[in-house]
This record gives structure tokens, sequence and C-alpha cells, in this order.
């Protein structure tokens, strides 16, 4: 499997591009807006748009949703889980909220659930329920590569917002450390915002969890 990062909207959200090397079917996780740019790097990689996926319902993540798959004739969208469902009905509130243009909903064809498998072409993710930042959040991960995409759960030096509705702190660390480090300390990880990291360095030395889980 091969990826590629592209950084869409004002918040510089990392919408993901997941690919299959052999079928050159592709998923594109959390397509938060910039419709043109994702439709850009699928273009330039021949790639063909197999299924959208979304770690989580909040705007910048999922606002783009609705867009893309009018512009490609559409495609089964998968996740987040189906706590997350007020979020994304919501999705025109938010656009004011946050100051984006209007946006359309949309319904995912599969929510997601702890423990579900995602296909595309012949790559296969692990589906990983971690709540906290919002509670239907889903994390998405590919064990052959040791490669999960995280959302807003974990970034370098950092974890999640949860002053938003139905956030929770308490929750998004039980998701850390039950769901994320027990993948084990060699994965690495695209956040869902900024760098990229790996779970052992953030184990280790993020101020909000180093000494906290060992």
């Amino acid at each position: 499997m091969r990826y590629q990062i592209i950084p869409v909207t004002p918040f510089e959200q990392n919408c993901t591009l997941f690919w299959c090397e052999k079928t050159r079917q592709a998923a594109v996780i959390d397509p938060g807006g910039d419709v043109d740019r994702i439709l850009a790097v699928l273009a330039a990689e021949g790639l063909t748009l197999s299924k959208v996926l979304v770690t989580h319902g909040h705007i910048d993540h999922a606002g783009g949703v609705a867009a893309l798959l009018e512009r490609t004739g559409g495609v089964p969208v998968e996740g987040p889980h189906e706590e997350d469902r007020f979020w994304i009905d919501g999705m025109a509130k938010q656009s004011k909220m946050f100051g984006f243009p209007d946006v359309a909903s949309f319904t995912p064809d599969r929510w997601l659930q702890d423990g579900d498998k995602v296909s595309f072409g012949e790559v296969e993710l692990d589906v990983l329920h971690c709540p906290g930042h919002t509670p239907g959040h889903v994390v998405f991960y590919h064990a052959p590569s040791k490669l999960a995409q995280v959302g807003d759960v974990l970034f370098q030096g950092s974890i999640g917002r949860t002053d938003f509705p139905r956030g929770d702190h308490a929750t998004l660390l039980a998701s850390i450390k039950d769901k994320l480090f027990a993948l084990g300390d060699d994965v690495d990880f695209v956040p869902g915002h900024g760098p990229m990291s790996t779970l052992g360095e953030e184990r280790r030395y993020n101020p909000f969890l180093s000494g906290r889980f060992g």
C-alpha cells in the first residue's frame, strides 16, 4: 500500500490518500474540502477512487464528502461510527460555526464499529473506535505497513481537543492507551493535522501523555 497526505481547508487538515499498488484502487480518508486538489492527486497518480473513509464528523474532515461524491459519480462512504451522526447531520450549522462555505451533509453507506474491516483493491484496513475527541471517532490501521490514520485522536506532541459537544478527556486518554498504544511503538501515524510521528515517540515524549502510561 502507498499513501500521500493532501492538506486541505484553512485548518490544514491531513486528508490522506491510501492506494493499492497492484490495482490502483484508492481510498480518500477525510476529504474535508479542496476537492479539486484531491482529484488532481488522484489523476496524477493514475488512481481510481474506490471509497471514501471518514474518521469523524467535524467539517474540516468531512465537509468535502458530498462535493467529492458529486464530482466522481458516487462511491461508497464508510465511517465514522454512528455516534457522530449528529455532527454530520449538523454540517450546515458547522459551516456557520467555523466560518466555512455552506457544505452539504451526507449519509455514510456504512457506519463503522470497532473491529470492522474496510477494503479497496487488495488492501484491508482495521477499524478502531477511538472516542473522546468526538463520540464516533474511528481510526484506520494498515497492519502490514504498520501505518495508522488517527484523525484528531493524537498528534505529534499533543492530543485531540475534548471541549466540543460530547467530547470527553478521560475517554480520549483511554482510547489512546487501550487502542492506539496497544498497536506497538513502531507504528507510524498520520494525524489529522501537523506532521507524522510514531506511537512510541508519543508514548514517551508527548507532554500530554509521557509518564502517564509507562
